[in-house]
């Protein structure tokens, strides 16, 4: 893994959760994120344990960040126009996280949930860890 990458653990069987990795492949043209399930042992071995599937965690430069501060870092570095959402950073943190919180807790029922963690494309199938 190169010092430039970050690793990205998403709920595999979360409909919500893959349309959004599925939404960060394209718009990440340098490969800057690589992609683990939670529920995988390369997760479970990142995080020294149990991963929890309510959140998205993200790996950045040694430092764990999860919830709203997760997917703010990563918009930030996605291609433009999605930086700009990383000026939401101005509203404290347990205020978005209230809203992260409360989309995570409804996000099955709203776009459903898989039987089985996402199998990546073979077009993206490099940037996922096993």
């Amino acid at each position: 893994m190169n010092a430039d990458q970050s690793i990205v653990l998403f709920d595999g069987v979360c409909n919500l959760c893959n349309g959004l990795v599925q939404f960060i492949l394209p718009r990440d043209p340098a490969g800057r994120f690589r992609f683990a399930s939670l529920q995988s042992d390369a997760a479970r071995r990142l995080l020294k344990g149990d991963a929890p599937v309510e959140t998205i965690v993200l790996i950045e430069e040694g430092k764990t960040y999860v919830k709203s501060a997760a997917a703010l870092r990563i918009a930030r570095r996605l291609r433009f126009p999605w930086p700009l959402l990383y000026a939401l950073t101005v509203v404290p943190r347990g205020l978005r996280d209230i809203v992260y919180d409360w989309v995570a807790r409804h996000r099955y029922v709203w776009f459903g949930k898989r039987d089985v963690c996402m199998v990546p494309s073979p077009q993206w199938r490099g940037r996922f860890m096993e």
